[in-house]
């Protein structure tokens, strides 16, 4: 059997990363895949519930938090092995075919990486946007994709519009300015090791000593 893995919320500075694996038969796969930033949001919503409700596909998440991604002891290309496999084992069984995309600009090195990381016999093929390629792998893109969007929304009923959750949002760098500013210190949905919250962190103290 075919499994596609790959994660979506790499890059953003709040919110978890959300890694996805789906395992299906070729024809279980919805024509209409193809990388999850090509489609709209609403067409991605269709496909990923179509793709968690079908009896022949399985369907595996790994959620990797801030702090988590915060934590000096690792790095990105790690974690993104490491949710992977999580996501991969969920769904896994002896014998499947394996296409991931490959959060390493060594593509072969991070397929070793997942390899050594699944408890299974199986093959992996590792390429970068692969969900370009393997149907599997964009629809695992699209089931990454919502669940991460759908985590980023909760933020905002708990804390107002967040944004994105991208460094490049001005929604998202104003918001934590704002939570800043307040309550003088970041909010435990930032990933408080990204540039963007020194950034934000640091305004805040010119802006606090520029008062006196």
């Amino acid at each position: 059997m075919q499994i596609g893995a790959d994660e979506a919320g790499k890059g953003p500075v709040l919110g978890p990363m959300v890694a996805a694996a789906v395992r299906a038969p070729a024809d279980a796969v919805p024509a209409a895949v193809d990388d999850s930033k090509r489609l709209s949001p609403a067409r991605r919503d269709e496909l990923a519930t179509r793709l968690r409700s079908a009896a022949a596909v399985d369907v595996g998440v790994a959620v990797v938090t801030p702090d988590r991604i915060d934590d000096p002891e690792t790095d990105m290309n790690s974690l993104t092995v490491a949710a992977q496999v999580e996501a991969i084992a969920a769904v896994v069984v002896d014998g499947d075919d394996l296409a991931v995309d490959a959060g390493d600009v060594d593509a072969d090195r991070f397929g070793r990486r997942v390899a050594d990381g699944v408890d299974a016999a199986v093959t992996v093929r590792s390429e970068h946007r692969a969900d370009e390629r393997h149907a599997h792998v964009a629809a695992a893109s699209i089931v990454a994709k919502v669940e991460r969007d759908a985590r980023v929304e909760a933020l905002s009923d708990r804390y107002g519009d967040v944004g994105s959750g991208y460094p490049s949002d001005e929604r998202t760098r104003t918001f934590l300015a704002e939570y800043v500013r307040e309550h003088s210190e970041l909010p435990a949905c930032a990933r408080a090791s990204w540039s963007t919250c020194d950034d934000v962190l640091a305004a805040a103290e010119q802006s606090s000593l520029s008062e006196f």
